[in-house]
């Protein structure tokens, strides 16, 4: 995995959660935080683990382990999840942007959670943030529908097309 491969790579993650968040924005305060039965009980938990999920994994890349994830309650609603993903998303662009193949190379070791400590190259790492946050912005997709909402597309495919078309406007 290059620089560029994983600066794509984070560009359309952000460029996804984005759109995820914006199509979750049409709920009402009660339908984001409603109790669905899904991994996370809410379209609000399920986002705000997407972004727990990258918080602790830039707190990783950058040689921190920490103990537990943010707390979800502390978003009510749509707008302070919004307002918090907003402020960290550069922080984690930035350290993207700054990566060279040696640093994509390297062995990270981190503690989990839950299993205990492990190591791999950087690159899988980072390479599982994305994945995993594809993973769960499909169920975000699948609650919104049973809420009776309008999902948004965020395949990696339609993230390409959008950037062909700007570069040959």
């Amino acid at each position: 995995m290059s620089p560029e491969e994983i600066r794509v790579l984070y560009e359309y993650n952000a460029w996804a959660n984005r759109r995820s968040m914006s199509a979750a924005a049409a709920l009402t305060p009660e339908e984001f935080t409603k109790p669905m039965g899904s991994s996370f009980s809410s379209v609000r938990d399920t986002l705000a683990h997407i972004f727990a999920a990258e918080w602790i994994w830039l707190e990783r890349f950058q040689g921190r382990s920490p103990s537990c994830l943010p707390d979800t309650t502390q978003y009510p609603d749509i707008k302070s999840l919004g307002e918090r993903w907003g402020e960290f998303e550069p922080r984690l662009l930035n350290f993207v942007r700054g990566l060279t193949q040696n640093d994509l190379d390297r062995v990270l070791e981190y503690n989990t959670l839950k299993f205990g400590v492990y190591s791999n190259p950087l690159w899988q790492s980072m390479q599982h943030v994305v994945n995993h946050g594809t993973y769960h912005r499909g169920q975000v997709t699948s609650l919104l529908r049973q809420l009776g909402a309008q999902p948004t597309l965020t395949d990696l495919m339609h993230f390409y097309r959008e950037r062909s078309v700007a570069a040959n406007a």
